[in-house]
């Protein structure tokens, strides 16, 4: 009589929990077991137990090793006649399984089925220890080995454990430096699949993921959340050495090589040693005077990203970072973190050859080239040699005649924004330098260092012809020409 209701499409047997309906009593039977979690069918050489009876019998077959069912085109073997009708679509790109919603193709049902919870957004599997919901089980499963610490998949090259198998097989490329996924606009090549598939966007300039909070939009998912930390502020990742939180799981791992002191990423060519690989990698454009990245509005390039949009705030003329103190704004984060310890007058960076101290690292290590007497950046036209690449720039400008610094108030022109910072004093008449000797007051604040040597007597500039000191460079460059 049941097998009648077969041909008649009838299901009489409806479930009383779900009110899914069955067309036989002995299905309903087995469906009921989902709801109870009953798992009546034990395997007698590992304990594990089952739901069903023919899920009991597939997995015995794992342990007999018994493969009995080759695919003729790759000569894979399998323990099941269904899994080899699986495998042997990854053969034929057969997709039979549509998704009625978008039109999506797939060659497994199970993945049609994960697939449709992406559009009812659905996750009905809770973690119980932190209430994080995902839409798959085989997700949750994952997802507790977090909390367990248990990482059961190990690589059998440096031993490294991983909570997923999938982890594991990415890992494995490391070793074998193999890059099997290639970009066919590009030639890039790539370890894994999901790399090349969001490397692509970056050519369609597609950008699918978009923030809720502000409309901003990205090429991965993975990037949005990581943006979306920043409208909260959360920080969940801490450093158990000094407690300084992140908002990334690498932001942390990276810090924590600042404890360490390693730097295991080291320059091929010049052998300087970098804490992180993108480092490296940003650091290799310099010798390859490599200069992709470049503005639409001048055409100058530069070999970082960072560089280029930090350059394009020039032609914006915006400055979006703004002292709480003084309201002195600049278009750079880290301007504003120097400026700040203006402030503070500490000076954490001390010369060790002269005691003299610094706020800034940087400015430590153009003093130490006063000491070496090193003079590495050399003017292509006249020779001339000069510590700092910021001097070279400068004088550069002498060659092009090129004064780009306009004043407001009687147009004279300068070659730096300092002279012309300085030259704007002699408007305003205002001499804020005060010698606290005599109380002569002056403009510049060099000028009032000139000065105070004539208070101690101490005459630095020496005349090389005839050994004549005097206290001023200046007067020596006159007492020059009377030679």
């Amino acid at each position: 009589m049941e097998h009648l209701f077969t041909h008649k499409n009838l299901r009489p047997h409806v479930c009383q929990i779900c009110g899914k309906a069955f067309n036989s009593r002995s299905i309903l039977k087995k469906h009921h077991r989902s709801h109870t979690k009953e798992k009546p069918y034990e395997c007698d050489i590992c304990s594990k137990a089952y739901t069903h009876k023919d899920s009991l019998n597939r997995h015995l077959s794992t342990h007999s090793k018994e493969k009995l069912y080759k695919c003729e085109i790759c000569n894979k073997a399998f323990a099941h006649k269904v899994n080899l009708k699986s495998h042997l679509r990854t053969h034929t790109n057969e997709k039979p399984y549509v998704c009625e919603i978008c039109n999506k193709a797939f060659a497994y049902s199970a993945n049609l089925k994960s697939h449709l919870l992406t559009h009812s957004k659905e996750k009905p599997h809770v973690c119980e220890m932190c209430g994080k919901a995902f839409k798959q089980r085989v997700y949750l499963k994952t997802h507790l080995l977090l909390h367990s610490k248990e990482k059961p998949h190990i690589c059998e090259i440096c031993h490294k454990a991983f909570t997923q198998k999938s982890s594991l097989k990415s890992h494995l490329l490391s070793h074998t430096n193999e890059k099997p996924y290639v970009c066919d606009i590009c030639g890039k090549t790539f370890k894994q699949k999901g790399n090349l598939k969001s490397h692509l966007l970056t050519h369609s300039k597609e950008k699918p993921f978009v923030c809720e909070i502000c409309h901003k939009a990205f090429t991965q998912s993975s990037t949005l959340k990581y943006h979306v930390l920043t409208h909260t502020n959360e920080k969940p990742y801490v450093c158990e050495v000094c407690n300084k939180a992140f908002p990334q799981r690498g932001s942390l791992k990276n810090h924590l090589l600042s404890h360490s002191k390693e730097k295991p990423y080291v320059c091929e060519m010049c052998g300087k040693a970098f804490t992180q690989k993108g480092n490296l990698k940003s650091h290799l454009l310099i010798h390859s005077k490599e200069k992709p990245h470049i503005c639409e509005i001048c055409k100058k390039a530069f070999s970082f990203v960072s560089n280029l949009k930090t350059h394009l705030l020039t032609h914006s003329k915006e400055k979006p970072y703004a002292c709480e103190i003084c309201n002195k704004a600049f278009t750079q984060k880290g301007g504003l973190k120097n400026h700040l310890l203006s402030h503070s007058k500490e000076k954490p960076y001390a010369c060790e050859m002269c005691d003299k101290a610094f706020a800034l690292k940087g400015n430590l290590k153009s003093h130490l080239l006063t000491h070496s007497k090193e003079k590495p950046h050399v003017c292509e036209t006249c020779n001339r040699a000069f510590a700092f690449i910021s001097n070279l720039k400068t004088h550069l400008l002498i060659h092009s005649k090129e004064k780009p610094y306009a004043c407001e108030i009687c147009n004279k022109a300068f070659t730096q924004s300092g002279s012309l910072k300085n030259h704007l004093l002699t408007h305003s008449k205002e001499k804020p330098h005060v010698c606290e000797m005599c109380g002569k007051t002056f403009t510049l604040k060099g000028n009032l260092k000139s000065h105070l040597l004539t208070h101690s007597k101490e005459k630095p500039y020496v005349c090389e012809i005839c050994n004549k000191t005097f206290s001023q460079n200046g007067n020596l460059k006159k007492h020059l020409l009377s030679h």
